[in-house]
């Protein structure tokens, strides 16, 4: 029976924005952009401490020894000025979750709830984009000078208790407007350790 071990672990997914697509319409292409998509994270992680769990296709999960690590090596990888250089068919984007929990470790691998949920949250962030578990961002939430928008508690699948999600703001203002009459965002800018209710009001004059 093969050895297993339970203990914490903070988690990374990462998944590459189209590749499925882009790989059917030039499979070249995709190859070369995943070799080298390959090539710059992995030097990311390996500068943040992270460990290589595996890779999935074209993305990765990745352990980290600190939350404050882990997401800081998600935000140098959203903020890297590659895309600048080059025209928009090879373009790399990239979706980021991150979690913290009880894993079960197993011969280099891990298995359990934390790592679906880090799967999940990842699905949920936009190209370019960072989600984080409201237990993520109770961890760092006063130790980064990020903006985050909180997105409430989103039903995740196959995970049975609704998960606090928050989504890290990089590189840019928040945009978005409410998703509908009277609902809104709750923006947290760091260090403050509470999200404080902002409306979004359109001041663009009429014409």
């Amino acid at each position: 029976m093969p050895l297993e071990e339970r203990g914490f672990a903070t988690l990374m997914f990462t998944d590459i924005v189209g590749y499925t697509a882009l790989s059917q319409r030039d499979e070249r292409l995709a190859l070369d952009l995943m070799e080298e998509h390959a090539q710059l994270l992995r030097e990311l992680f390996r500068h943040y401490g992270g460990r290589e769990v595996k890779a999935l296709g074209d993305g990765f999960l990745v352990e980290f020894p600190s939350t404050l690590q882990a997401v800081e090596c998600a935000v140098e990888i959203q903020q890297a000025e590659r895309n600048t250089k080059l025209p928009p068919q090879m373009y790399l984007q990239v979706r980021i979750g991150r979690h913290v929990g009880d894993v079960v470790r197993r011969e280099g691998d891990v298995f359990g709830d934390a790592v679906n949920i880090a799967s999940r949250l990842q699905a949920l962030a936009e190209p370019g984009g960072i989600c984080l578990s409201g237990q993520v961002y109770a961890q760092i939430g006063n130790k980064l000078g990020l903006k985050h928008v909180s997105l409430g508690r989103k039903r995740l699948k196959n995970v049975r208790v609704a998960v606090e999600v928050y989504r890290i703001v990089v590189g840019e203002e928040v945009r978005r407007p409410p998703a509908r009459t009277g609902e809104k965002w709750r923006i947290a800018v760091l260090p403050l350790a509470n999200s404080v209710p902002i409306p979004l009001t359109n001041s663009s004059p009429r014409g």
